[in-house]
């Protein structure tokens, strides 16, 4: 006995195998067709022939790669679409780079981190370039290029220090010129319209870095100056000049503030850091007014101004600060 299939209402009944397959055919031919109006919808520009921005940033593991992912995050949400972004090593094949930015009708590059600006450079010369993320660059490498450095502005450092300190006016600094020669121009004027008094001094080598360190204390008034210490692998050596500085300005009641937040853990007084999200969106911008223009605009270094404050608030007491400050900060130390 043969069994014969029950059809419910309403069920297409095919007649022969042939009719089968054409309507299997028309089917699958609509469900691919939704499919790439739908990618057409969702993907990101460089599918429709756009100019696109793209990333690299050193491929590194924690907590650094965490600080390059929000950067990104910031990117995207000031382009308004998933950026592509390269994780890049010393060892980074260059030419299959080259490609990938080449398919995606690349445009313009933000390069994040030191390994980031050196992969940049290898890019064709058709593809713009956008630094961020990098503590200093010597000014020869910065001048075709925008490169916004992790050193905090001048200018936000002092007016924070002179809100905390209203009856200051001096700040001294020692600085390396092969480092921060850049920076104490932009410092200088910064200074200057403040109505502040720079005072600085030039040090190549520890040992220069140690006596004009000494000479400082010697002669500073803890009622109106304060001791700026920048970013600066010379005259602020971690081992040594460090726990100098901060032994004799706990002793006299000086104020020290810093551009380097992790000092703060240590005793400084306050410090300006990375605010890795609007970072991001800055870098964003600079990239669209690139593909907007076609020329980079402003060139060479520029400091952090996207920024959030760290503050020892042990420190802050022993110099007879206002207790409340900490909620002016945005981090504080010791944790709570």
């Amino acid at each position: 006995m043969v069994n014969t299939p029950t059809f419910s209402p309403g069920m297409p009944v095919f007649t022969c195998h042939a009719e089968f397959e054409c309507r299997l055919t028309l089917l699958l031919s609509g469900v691919v067709l939704l499919f790439f109006t739908m990618l057409g919808i969702t993907s990101p520009a460089w599918a429709a022939g756009e100019n696109t921005i793209a990333v690299i940033y050193p491929d590194i593991g924690e907590p650094y790669r965490e600080i390059f992912t929000k950067i990104i995050e910031g990117i995207d949400d000031k382009v308004g679409t998933r950026v592509a972004n390269y994780p890049v090593r010393a060892d980074t094949d260059i030419a299959q780079l080259k490609t990938s930015l080449h398919l995606q009708n690349t445009k313009v590059v933000i390069a994040l981190g030191r390994q980031g600006m050196r992969t940049a450079t290898e890019l064709d010369t058709s593809i713009k370039v956008v630094v961020g993320g990098v503590l200093t660059v010597p000014e020869n490498e910065a001048r075709g290029q925008p490169v916004i450095t992790l050193s905090p502005d001048p200018a936000l450092l002092f007016a924070r220090m002179k809100a905390l300190m209203p009856m200051m006016k001096r700040i001294f600094v020692v600085y390396d010129p092969n480092f921060n020669d850049w920076l104490i121009k932009l410092a200088k004027d910064a200074a200057s319209a403040q109505r502040l008094e720079l005072v600085v001094y030039e040090a190549q080598d520890l040992r220069n870095a140690v006596r004009f360190y000494q000479e400082f204390f010697s002669a500073a008034d803890s009622r109106r100056d304060a001791l700026w210490l920048p970013q600066d692998p010379t005259t602020v050596e971690e081992s040594s000049v460090l726990p100098l500085v901060l032994q004799e300005s706990w002793n006299q009641g000086i104020a020290v503030f810093a551009s380097n937040a992790g000092y703060v853990r240590r005793g400084v007084l306050f410090s300006l850091y990375p605010d890795n999200l609007a970072l991001g969106k800055n870098l964003g911008g600079l990239a669209q007014d690139i593909l907007t223009s076609g020329d980079h605009g402003r060139r060479g270094m520029m400091p952090l101004r996207d920024v959030q404050g760290a503050v020892n608030l042990r420190t802050a007491k022993h110099l007879g600060f206002n207790p409340d400050l900490q909620q002016s900060f945005d981090m504080t130390f010791p944790e709570q």
